[in-house]
């Protein structure tokens, strides 16, 4: 298979070592996203916590093992990643835009667990390092679904998004959580760029996905590490989250169009060992109808079709 660099050299003429030189409101030499919202506009720049900063350095050759205590040479920022739609679409336009990220996912108790190898096959098809796995005890915290604290719930009729209430498949400040820790890993390798995949549009109402939410976070993060308080001019940290104002179609139109392998990634809360999609959770049916939006066939497998 064709990894996404290799698809992006050959359209782009973009070498490891050749990475393209971009402005906070414009990329040029990168894939062109200007035909989605609030992403790369000629007139209006981004939020902050959504510029795209001046990229010179060269890439180096990459290591193929990542322990907690060793950063893969070349590596430039850190994203969060989980196997799913959104987080892997992140990768690729990171990749794309001439990062080089260190994947960062956990194991924290959840149901589906099978996402981790899912990052994995991602990541390499991607040509970017093996993930940083860590550890953290959010089942030992309960509070969620995802966490065996109750049943799965099915997707409402009306879709996911009809929801009034905050669903029992919220985990408990994950996202919060996350960040944090992202931002850790990110401290302690001198890095500065964090890539999270949250959006505020086709979701499940989730409150840690919100701008507002990562706007405030990225102040925090100013406020309370080493990094963040020694800089006198620009603020250290710089949260990149492109899909935040996109719908769940856009996502996969600019997944797609990027070259990723969307069969890889797993959106199912509730999969069988074999790694097929239950269909009937919320975020099968966001998925779904974005594939159905986008126009785009659905390569998930699922137990159960509609």
């Amino acid at each position: 298979m064709t990894s996404l660099l290799q698809s992006l050299n050959k359209s782009q003429g973009m070498g490891r070592g050749n990475r393209p030189v971009q402005s906070s409101c414009h990329h040029e030499n990168s894939q062109d996203f200007s035909h989605l919202r609030n992403l790369d506009s000629p007139t209006t720049c981004r939020p902050r916590w959504l510029r795209i900063y001046d990229r010179e350095e060269s890439y180096h050759e990459e290591e193929d093992l990542v322990s907690a205590f060793d950063t893969p040479r070349g590596t430039d920022s850190v994203a969060l990643a989980s196997g799913g739609l959104d987080s892997s679409t992140v990768l690729a336009i990171s990749v794309a835009r001439g990062y080089r990220p260190l994947p960062l996912t956990f194991r924290y108790g959840q149901n589906h667990a099978i996402e981790i190898d899912r990052v994995h096959e991602i990541a390499a098809s991607l040509d970017l390092p093996a993930p940083l796995i860590l550890d953290l005890p959010f089942d030992k915290i309960g509070g969620s679904a995802l966490l065996g604290s109750g049943p799965i719930p099915a997707e409402p009729e009306e879709g996911a998004t009809s929801r009034q209430e905050i669903p029992a498949t919220y985990v408990p400040a994950r996202n919060l959580v996350f960040l944090s820790v992202a931002i850790a890993v990110a401290e302690a390798r001198g890095l500065r760029d964090i890539w999270i995949g949250v959006n505020a549009l086709d979701y499940s109402g989730y409150p840690d996905c919100r701008p507002e939410f990562l706007s405030s976070f990225l102040e925090t993060a100013q406020l309370g590490t080493r990094e963040g308080t020694s800089i006198d001019k620009e603020p250290w940290w710089r949260i990149q989250a492109p899909l935040v104002n996109l719908s769940k179609a856009e996502i996969i139109q600019t997944a797609t169009e990027l070259g990723l392998d969307l069969s890889l990634t797993l959106s199912c809360y509730d999969p069988n060992p074999q790694g097929l999609a239950c269909g009937v959770c919320d975020s099968c049916g966001l998925r779904k109808k974005g594939f159905e939006e986008a126009g785009v066939e659905d390569p998930t497998g699922y137990q159960i079709r509609q």
